[in-house]
């Protein structure tokens, strides 16, 4: 008989991580990153992953903003879910929040997660823009991912441009497995 458990997956981070000054796609988790043991997920596994923080600006740049997966040395290999490109306002720690939830359909060197979830940013200190759904089109829903091996799972951004005052702060990041 199965016995199925919600798993938190660790290591846990104690503090945020705020990172500015860029342009290209960065991991901005908080330190130590999530990891996905090899051989951990099978078919019908669930997984939930939930990040929040602030997001303050200058003038109004571009932000794209998604869940990544890859080496525990932080290595970017491939994207969960990466919302569109959201034109922000000038911001001053105002809030946002990400969640994705998927269903691993295989495993294995071509195993595959099916998933999606939403993005809420901030228009202000104490409000949130409307939810927009992440990925952006249905054929970004499926990912192809080895599950054979290590998992990390973190936050990216990108800015359209690079000032010390486009900054990203990740307060939390949870991943849960569920089955």
């Amino acid at each position: 008989m199965d016995f199925y458990l919600t798993e938190p997956i660790g290591p846990f981070h104690t503090g945020p991580r705020s990172v500015n000054t860029f342009t290209t796609k960065q991991d901005v988790t908080p330190s130590p990153v999530p990891v996905i043991l090899a051989g951990r997920l099978r078919p019908g596994s669930k997984i939930h992953v939930h990040a929040q923080g602030d997001y303050s600006t200058t003038g109004t740049p571009n932000l794209t903003l998604g869940f990544w997966f890859g080496t525990r040395a932080l290595a970017i290999t491939g994207d969960i879910a990466l919302s569109s490109v959201i034109v922000t306002a000038t911001a001053t720690a105002w809030p946002w929040r990400m969640e994705w939830d998927g269903l691993c359909t295989g495993v294995g060197v071509a195993g595959s997660l099916l998933g999606q979830g939403k993005i809420q940013l901030g228009s202000a200190l104490t409000t949130f823009n409307a939810e927009v759904p992440i990925p952006i089109t249905q054929a970004l829903r499926t990912v192809a991912i080895d599950t054979t091996i290590e998992r990390a799972l973190g936050v990216s951004a990108t800015w359209s441009a690079s000032s010390a005052s486009n900054n990203i702060t990740v307060n939390d990041l949870q991943v849960q497995i569920l089955n």
